[in-house]
C-alpha cells in the first residue's frame, strides 16, 4: 500500500534540545584534587571499608564476633543473639534508620551520598585504582581514544585485575557475615566450599564489579531512590553544595590579578565538572544528580587561591544565605524529625535492653482434644517449647495456673530438671490432667508460667484445657 513516506525524527522536548531515549552512556573521566573534603573523606570512609572487612575476623566469647547464623536461626551481634521471634525489632531499626536519613537530609541534604554510602566509598577506591593503572585524567582521555595496542591491553588488565581483586575481597567478606570466614576463605582457597558459599561470593563479586567499575554515577542516578525523593525533605535552609551566581557571573577566563571589573570570579576553568563523579556542572544550580560529595569545592577553591580571590564561590550554604538571608537552623520540619528520631530511639533501646531471656510456648498436639487415662483422669497432650535467647545456660521451675486442680504429668525430662544451654530450643511433650469430676465446663483457661531459677524473670504462655468428650 503506498502512502506518504514517514520519516522518523529524535524526540524533542521545547528548550531542551534533541533526545535520544536510549541515549548511550557518556563516561566520564574525573580529575583527582585534593583539598579539606577530600581529607574530611578519609576519615569517614576508610573506618566504614576497616569495620566491614575486619569485623567478620573478630571473636567474642568464642564464636565470631558478627555472625547471622542462617540454618540455625541466630543472629550474633556480639554479646546479643537475636532470633526469628526478634524481627520486629529489625522492622523497627529500619524505621530509625528512615527517620535519622529523613533529619539528616533536611538539614544537610545528602552528606550521607557524599561521604559514608557504600557506593560512594567503593566507587572511589575503583576511582583511586583507575588512576594508578592508567594515569592522571588527560591519560585516560588519550588511552580511551587511543587504539588497541599492547600498551593499551596492559594498562587495561591492570586495572580490571586490580578491580575484580577488590569486589572478589569485598563478595567473600559479605558471605564471611552469614557463613563463618575462619572456615569459608580456607573451603575456597582449596575449592571445597558448598555451592551456595561459592554462588553468593561469585554474586556479590560481580555486583560490586559492576556498580563500582562499571556503572557508577548510573547507580546514584537512577537506580537509588534517595535520588528521586530528596527533593521532598528540602527547603530553603536545607545546607546544599552551591555556586553563587551573585559573585562568580559573568564568568570567564583571565590573567592572574588581572582587574577587570567586567567579569566575575569565575574564571570558568571547568575544573569543578571535571572533578565531578557524576558528571554535571554546578554552576547550573541545584541538582538531583548531586551527591554533596564536595569536590567541586575543593577544586574551586584551589584556583580561587591561585588567582588571590576569596575562597567559597562554591560552598556548603542553603538558598537563604545565597539570597542575602539568613539560615534557620531551628525549623519545624527538622525539629519533628528529630523528637520522631529521638522517641523511637529511646523506645528501641527500652525494648532491646528489656528483650526476654527466654521465650515459652505452649502448642497443642494434633489428635483428639482430651483423652481418659488409666486412672480415669482427663488428660490433655501439649507441647512445651522453651527457647534460651543468650549466650549462657539457664534452668527454669514451671508451674501450672487454672480454676482446676490440674497437675503436670510425668516426665523424665521435667523430673530431672528444666534446663537449657545458650541458644537451645527445648521442645518436650506436656501432659496436664485433672480428676473427670472436677470438670465441669467444655473448656477451661489454663496459665503455662516459667521462671528463670535465681531471677525474678518470667514468661507465660495461655492455653485451654478441654473436658471429657461427650
Amino acid at each position: 500500500m503506498n502512502g506518504p513516506e514517514v520519516t522518523e525524527e529524535p524526540v524533542r522536548l521545547e528548550g531542551f534540545g534533541p533526545k535520544d531515549l536510549y541515549q548511550k552512556r557518556e563516561k566520564i573521566f574525573t580529575r583527582f584534587v585534593g583539598g579539606f573534603f577530600q581529607r574530611l573523606r578519609f576519615f569517614t570512609g576508610w573506618p566504614l571499608l576497616m569495620g566491614y572487612f575486619l569485623l567478620p575476623w573478630m571473636n567474642w566469647d568464642g564464636r565470631q564476633a558478627v555472625l547471622f547464623d542462617l540454618p540455625a536461626r541466630q543472629f550474633h551481634i556480639f554479646t546479643v543473639t537475636f532470633y526469628p521471634q526478634d524481627f520486629w525489632l529489625l522492622g523497627w531499626m529500619l524505621i530509625i534508620a528512615a527517620f535519622g536519613l529523613f533529619t539528616i537530609t533536611t538539614l544537610v541534604g545528602r552528606l550521607w551520598c557524599g561521604y559514608t554510602c557504600p557506593q560512594t566509598v567503593w566507587t572511589a577506591i575503583f576511582m583511586w585504582i583507575e588512576q594508578v593503572a592508567e594515569g592522571p585524567r588527560h591519560a585516560r582521555i588519550r588511552l580511551e581514544n587511543a587504539p588497541w595496542s599492547f600498551e593499551k591491553l596492559r594498562k587495561r588488565t591492570m586495572k580490571h585485575g586490580m578491580w575484580l581483586g577488590v569486589a572478589a575481597l569485598t563478595g567473600i567478606t559479605f558471605v564471611g557475615y552469614f557463613t563463618p570466614i575462619r572456615e569459608l576463605v580456607p573451603d575456597l582457597a582449596g575449592l571445597e566450599a558448598n555451592g551456595w558459599a561459592v554462588f553468593w561470593s561469585l554474586f556479590f563479586t560481580g555486583a560490586t564489579y559492576t556498580n563500582a567499575g562499571w556503572m557508577r554515577e548510573q547507580v546514584c542516578i537512577y537506580m537509588c531512590p534517595y535520588a528521586r525523593f530528596q527533593s521532598a525533605m528540602f527547603d530553603k535552609d536545607t545546607l546544599v553544595v552551591s555556586y553563587d551566581p551573585a559573585r562568580g557571573e559573568p564568568r570567564g577566563p583571565r590573567k592572574r590579578k588581572a582587574e577587570d571589573t567586567e567579569l566575575g570570579d569565575c574564571v570558568d576553568c571547568q575544573l569543578c565538572v571535571q572533578v565531578c563523579p557524576v558528571g554535571i556542572d554546578i554552576r547550573d544550580g541545584l541538582q538531583y544528580e548531586c551527591i554533596g560529595c564536595a569536590h567541586c569545592i575543593d577544586a574551586c577553591n584551589q584556583v580561587m587561591d591561585k588567582m588571590d580571590y576569596p575562597q567559597g564561590l562554591i560552598r556548603y550554604t542553603t538558598e537563604h544565605e545565597l539570597s542575602g538571608g539568613k539560615t534557620h537552623w531551628l525549623r519545624p520540619r527538622a525539629i519533628g524529625y528529630a523528637v520522631v528520631l529521638l522517641v523511637m530511639m529511646t523506645a528501641f533501646s527500652i525494648a532491646l535492653f528489656s528483650r526476654n531471656a527466654f521465650e515459652v510456648d505452649v502448642l497443642r498436639e494434633r489428635g483428639a482434644l482430651s483423652g481418659i487415662n488409666a486412672a480415669g483422669e482427663v488428660t490433655n497432650q501439649y507441647s512445651l517449647k522453651i527457647l534460651n535467647k543468650t549466650q549462657r545456660p539457664q534452668s527454669y521451675t514451671m508451674r501450672v495456673i487454672s480454676d482446676l486442680p490440674i497437675s503436670v504429668g510425668r516426665s523424665e525430662r521435667l523430673e530431672r530438671g528444666l534446663s537449657s544451654l545458650p541458644g537451645e530450643v527445648i521442645d518436650l511433650p506436656l501432659t496436664l490432667k485433672v480428676a473427670r469430676e472436677a470438670v465441669s465446663l467444655p473448656s477451661v483457661p489454663v496459665t503455662v508460667e516459667l521462671c528463670e531459677t535465681g531471677t525474678s524473670y518470667c514468661d507465660t504462655e495461655e492455653t485451654t484445657f478441654f473436658g471429657p468428650m461427650q
